[in-house]
């Protein structure tokens, strides 16, 4: 039986592995037809294009088609054993459907594996240095449009900005207000608020200062000072892809803060957070789906297999992009909304398991 489950197991990999390298150089040259004027125009040095930005592209797209070619991997060969026969035969063998899983779901746990750390550990810095060759050469991911921003930057401390123009890290309107369980306690207020790289200060323009102690009130102002804040010009940035830098702890970290600020981006946040997990658990669940689905001899051979294993794997994607899209948008809980699929599409996995030749 070793022999099999080796058979098995090099025959999963190798078609995975060869299946996802298509996939990654037809992205590649497709992405290489699309911004190359983009690299003659800036300038981009090859080496940098090579190994700064499609280096580290190619972690990214690997883990992201990860579950969908881990399925048609195994839909494929899997199919083909059953319409060679082999499937039968190793059944006919006396080996019980379920040792035959095995060797099926080593592979997938190796790969869902490969998926958790690649997304939470590697694909993170990788993203840092794609991005930073991104903005250099391609674009600049930094922009911030909002007006009116509250945040709050510690325990009863929140900061009002009218505007905020991150090009230059100057802000409008600026107020800081300290609240206790008496009330206001503390305010401070200015026209403009400039951040100073070298000092690493913030410089107030035409400023009004409040300390309140109960009843009284001493009042303040002047044309400038300098003060320090728990606040820096990228908290008042949106970078659309910051996420995409940060590993498991980090992410966590970062929403700790954005609960804080009081933000209205933490739902997405933690849908992201718990992608981490449940992306790579889907690779065990289509896996399992994927053999009890092709290890049936069909008429239609292996076309009828793929066809019904596109058709669920697109299925499990769009469910997926749907629940999420409630956790974000809703008040689904983005743990429920992103593990959901998994559940359901693992019942899935279960029936059709119970239904598969023995």
């Amino acid at each position: 039986m070793k022999k099999i489950d080796y058979y098995i197991i090099k025959k999963f990999l190798g078609t995975f592995f060869f299946a996802i390298s298509l996939i990654i150089i037809i992205v590649i040259i497709f992405d290489v037809s699309e911004k190359v004027d983009d690299f003659i125009e800036k300038k981009a040095p090859l080496s940098d294009i090579i190994f700064v930005y499609y280096l580290n592209f190619i972690p990214y797209f690997v883990n992201l088609f990860s579950p969908l070619f881990t399925f048609i991997a195994v839909i494929f060969f899997t199919s083909k054993m059953a319409y060679n026969t082999e499937i039968v035969a190793i059944l006919s063998s006396g080996v019980s459907f379920k040792r035959l899983l095995r060797p099926y779901l080593l592979a997938s746990l190796f790969l869902a594996i490969m998926s958790f750390m690649l997304a939470n550990f590697i694909i993170p810095p990788a993203n840092a240095n794609r991005l930073e060759f991104e903005k250099r050469f391609l674009k600049n991911s930094l922009k911030f449009s909002d007006r009116n921003v509250h945040l709050q930057i510690s325990e009863g401390t929140y900061v009002y900005l009218e505007s905020f123009d991150i090009s230059k890290n100057i802000g409008y309107r600026f107020t800081l207000e300290k609240i206790n369980s008496n009330g206001l306690s503390y305010k401070l207020a200015a026209e403009q608020i400039n951040w100073d790289s070298v000092k690493t200060t913030w410089h107030l323009v035409n400023y009004t200062k409040r300390t309140f102690f109960g009843l009284k009130e001493t009042y303040s102002k002047g044309k400038q000072i300098d003060t320090i804040l728990n606040l820096k010009p990228k908290d008042f940035s949106t970078r659309l892809d910051n996420l995409e830098t940060m590993n498991y702890m980090q992410i966590r970290q970062f929403i700790k803060e954005e609960k804080l600020k009081g933000s209205d981006n933490v739902a997405f946040y933690e849908v992201e957070k718990h992608k981490r997990i449940a992306f790579p658990f889907a690779t065990v669940v289509l896996t399992l789906i994927g053999v009890s689905l092709s290890s049936r001899k069909l008429r239609g051979g292996i076309g009828m297999h793929l066809g019904a294993g596109i058709a669920i794997s697109f299925a499990f994607i769009l469910f997926m992009q749907i629940s999420t899209t409630f956790s974000t948008y809703s008040s689904l809980p983005s743990f429920i909304g992103v593990w959901i699929p998994n559940v359901i599409f693992t019942v899935l996995g279960l029936y059709l398991l119970k239904t598969a030749p023995k």
